[in-house]
């Protein structure tokens, strides 16, 4: 009897989930840009936070790290955070291309394998075309920053409204098993 309980209650909280998720997704489709930038804010928000509790735990006797190391980590914290508060756009924009040297590296790496195993793997042709497409996206990005912000925007509102259409499902379905219990 108490799951049957647990679930007649708990069904519309999913629905919220799954409501705001398709909510944030859609908003984030028409205005990219700003969702960009409080993607970032949110960032700073958090590393300031994080930056806090580190310094906090500073002076605890009983630490796991050595406390310079976690003084460190506080201050990179902090100044991170602070970054993204102040300049989001910029914050922004050196992640993308973080981003971007990640995927030329990742690109070049998957050409060499394929290259390296072409004797023993059949299709390794595809894994070098995800290579020089990895190669692309990261030359794009770099020269295009506004091009790659909007689409990480985008990835973000497809898997918003993927996860939101999922959980709207999940709330519909245990909202009947509950009417028929």
């Amino acid at each position: 009897m108490a799951p049957h309980f647990g679930i007649q209650r708990s069904w519309w909280i999913f629905l919220m989930f799954g409501i705001l998720a398709i909510v944030f997704g859609v908003a984030t489709l028409f205005r990219p840009d700003l969702s960009v930038m409080a993607m970032v804010l949110a960032f700073g928000v958090l590393a300031v936070a994080d930056g806090i509790v580190s310094l906090l735990s500073a002076v605890r006797r009983d630490l796991a790290l050595p406390r310079w190391l976690l003084v460190l980590y506080a201050l990179a914290s902090l100044g991170f955070g602070a970054l993204a508060l102040l300049r989001p756009a910029e914050m922004a924009t050196a992640m993308l291309w973080l981003l971007a040297a990640w995927l030329l590296v990742a690109g070049v790496a998957r050409i060499v394998f394929a290259i390296q195993v072409r004797k023993l793997v059949r299709g390794e042709w595809l894994l070098a075309l995800s290579g020089v497409l990895a190669i692309a996206l990261g030359v794009l990005f770099f020269a295009r920053p506004d091009l790659g912000l909007m689409t990480m925007a985008v990835w973000i509102a497809i898997g918003a409204l993927l996860y939101g259409v999922l959980q709207v499902a999940v709330a519909l379905r245990m909202r009947r098993f509950s009417q028929v219990m």
